[in-house]
């Protein structure tokens, strides 16, 4: 057996029962193990045990062929992929290894039989064994870990949970398989493919060289084929997947399986066949595409049958012309994905809308109202919950004189979190519906425009066809302020983080103005949600600095990365602390989003940045000053607020005096929390999930070099 090295191998016992059944002028050949176990081959460490055999390599002389692993799919299915190959490349023989149980493999067999002589001149024109295997092919000890290809998508609590792990469709723990085959049956092919049962590969152009031909001409007989998932719009009532059906790829899918053809008589004799390379050889310099037809991999019965949705998010779907034109192939009309078309620039206001949710936010309204009304903003739709600081009856107030909207959350009676249940809400208010653009952003978060005269027209005017721009947060910290005055926040607060701060994960968290133009379904708390596909097209997403954001981005994305961080244009000030004595009270009040985690130490600590000072924003502080004086001129307005005022510096009294919160103001406030405020650069992610107590007090040394780094083990509680 050339090619495989001699410890590798042992032989025992002089020979091997295998059973041949003659189909038309094809045949297939059933290997299975003895049950006496008497006679066999061990490939090394792998621990495969098959019987010995006399090789059989004049069934494949000469002729182009195909190894692949068959893993549940059916004969229609392989007849199906049989067919393909055979009409577009020149498919002549094909070795399958069926990972079924025993009696499955018996039944596939019969079954496979059958389809054939149904099949028209595929029986006449093919060679074709079937590898059954009487013990489990799968790598031992896999864990949780389930085959690759029988994973959905981008897993996730909106797809289908994995199957309990078995080894039986585990990955190929034999890394020797595709070797045996090949000293078994391949040695003399004219060329051979490796793919699976449910890839195709395209046809070649007219006139062009079949993937065969292209390993043969290649200088050492590789060609590599690179494969792309794809998958059904949707499945008809009562239908399963076939490969016609398959006429979608993600957008921004950018996995590829590799695989490979080889001419074994051209290829140096040393190579080494593997599951997706073969070791020895250079490939050509070309690299083949082939398709993955996702449905039929992982094939979902009962309820979740036919519901693409649990193995790929739709959203990432779009038609892909040349799966098109393969599914003419098939007879069966694809369902074709719907139509949807969005409003022109043109068709929709220039109005600047604003949702968000408050709790116990008084004191800090009319700021953030008169700055953002000075930038630009027009109309502000405020959900409030369980105030008692006067938040609720002062926006109602507001209300009632023309400057928001307010509406109470009623999220209990969704079971949604509750800005979750507000944003719900609020597609259906016309004041969004009507909005030219949109954001949702927090009573503590100020858009800063750098460019132009600083207001949100100049913003729009330097990003002329941005329907999307992404407003990277910097983290403003407490600059060492304990107490709690009625003062300016956005003058008060200057001390934040450096631009380029990978760390916490926080820190490059951003919030996204949108062209409200029907790119998305609903709303979101960092960006817009729902994506439609058909549009993708479509989208002109900007960062902060006005380059446009990666395809990647364009579902998922909350924050920031390296490639896509920019602060140019825009930056969104992220005054989350405030005042120590100001962050009592929040931590009391709880977050309107993750309200099951607690707003403690860990939180103070990770967003209190006070490493560099920025008052890029101090030059709208004139414009908020007029803005804020002429709300403050209306008595009732000025009233609500010194009442909002009052309530906030009684319940920061009233929490200083509680052991708990006293005991954690002081800790606070104390010295090391501020000298470690200012060495975030310092601390890897796992620092700030654990808290400030992991850091040695040697850190706090005033000659800490710059390059000094320190982190923790991430443990699995986490956040």
């Amino acid at each position: 057996m050339p090619g495989i090295a001699e410890q590798d191998i042992a032989v025992e016992g002089p020979g091997v029962e295998h059973g041949f059944r003659s189909i038309g002028g094809a045949g297939i050949v059933t290997l299975q193990n003895t049950t006496s176990r008497s006679d066999v081959v061990r490939l090394g460490a792998d621990i495969l045990d098959l019987p010995a055999t006399t090789p059989e390599l004049d069934l494949f002389s000469g002729l182009n062929c195909a190894i692949s692993e068959r893993n549940g799919e059916t004969a229609r299915t392989l007849c199906d992929w049989l067919q393909w190959h055979q009409r577009w490349h020149g498919l002549q023989g094909a070795v399958i290894v069926d990972r079924s149980l025993p009696d499955e493999a018996d039944h596939f067999a019969v079954e496979l039989e059958r389809t054939i002589a149904l099949t028209d001149g595929l029986g006449d024109q093919l060679t074709i064994v079937v590898l059954a295997a009487d013990k489990p092919l799968g790598k031992p000890d896999t864990g949780p870990e389930m085959h690759p290809m029988n994973a959905p998508d981008a897993p996730g609590k909106d797809r289908m949970e994995a199957p309990d792990p078995d080894p039986w469709n585990a990955p190929l723990g034999v890394l020797n398989l595709y070797e045996l085959v090949r000293q078994r049956f391949l040695y003399n092919a004219r060329a051979v493919m490796n793919i699976d049962v449910y890839d195709l590969i395209p046809a070649p152009a007219e006139n062009a060289a079949t993937v065969f031909d292209k390993a043969v001409a290649a200088p050492q007989g590789l060609v590599v084929l690179a494969g792309e998932r794809v998958y059904p719009w949707a499945l008809r009532k009562g239908r399963k997947a076939k490969f016609g059906d398959h006429i979608c790829s993600k957008f921004d899918g950018t996995r590829r399986h590799g695989r490979w053809v080889i001419a074994p008589a051209v290829a140096p004799k040393t190579v080494v066949w593997r599951l997706v390379r073969v070791v020895g050889a250079d490939p050509a310099a070309e690299v083949v595409p082939f398709y993955r037809c996702m449905s039929l991999r992982y094939r979902a019965d009962g309820e979740d049958a036919g519901k693409i949705s649990r193995i790929v998010p739709k959203s990432s779907l779009i038609e892909n012309d040349e799966l098109l034109k393969i599914a003419k192939y098939w007879t069966g009309k694809p369902v074709r994905m719907p139509k949807e078309k969005t409003e022109t620039q043109q068709q929709v206001s220039d109005r600047v809308a604003i949702v968000t949710t408050m709790k116990n936010e008084g004191p800090f309204i009319l700021e953030w109202l008169a700055y953002h009304r000075a930038i630009g903003v027009d109309d502000f739709l405020v959900y409030t919950n369980d105030c008692d600081d006067g938040t609720d009856t002062m926006l109602a107030m507001l209300q009632e004189k023309g400057i928001v909207q307010h509406r109470d959350n009623r999220f209990r009676d969704t079971g949604l979190k509750p800005q979750h249940a507000a944003l719900a809400s609020a597609e259906k208010e016309p004041l969004i519906q009507n909005a030219g653009w949109a954001i949702c952003m927090d009573v503590d978060e100020f858009i800063t425009v750098h460019t132009g005269d600083g207001t949100l027209k100049a913003l729009f005017e330097a990003v002329p066809d941005a329907n999307m721009i992404s407003l990277t947060w910097r983290l403003f910290g407490n600059a060492d302020v304990e107490e709690f005055r009625d003062e300016l926040i956005t003058e008060r607060f200057t001390h934040c983080a450096p631009l380029m701060t990978r760390k916490p994960h926080q820190a490059w968290g951003f919030k996204t103005l949108f062209r409200n133009i029907g790119l998305f379904k609903k709303l979101g708390v960092h960006r817009p949600k729902g994506l439609k596909p058909q549009l993708v097209d479509q989208i002109n997403w900007v960062n902060g600095s006005g380059v446009n954001m990666p395809k990647e981005e364009y579902r998922n994305a909350w924050r920031s990365t390296v490639q896509t961080v920019g602060y140019n244009l825009v930056t969104l000030n992220h005054y989350a602390l405030r005042s120590a004595e100001s962050f009592l009270v929040k931590r009391d009040r709880g977050r309107v989003n993750h309200v099951d985690r607690d707003q403690g130490m860990a939180y103070w600590f990770r967003m209190n940045n006070n490493a560099e000072q920025d008052r890029s924003i101090y030059r709208m502080l004139p414009a908020l000053q007029v803005e804020m004086d002429r709300l403050l001129a209306d008595p009732d307005i000025a009233a609500a607020h010194v009442y909002s005022v009052a309530r906030h510096r009684t319940r920061i009294d009233e929490l200083k005096k509680a052991p708990k919160y006293s005991d954690f103001y002081e800790e606070l406030t104390g010295e090391r929390l501020q000298r470690l405020s200012r060495l975030h650069a310092h601390f890897g992610s796992s620092v700030f999930l654990a808290g400030p107590e992991c850091i040695p007090d040697t850190v706090l040394s005033d000659d800490i070099a710059s390059d000094y780094f320190f982190s923790v083990p991430k443990t699995k509680t986490q956040h």
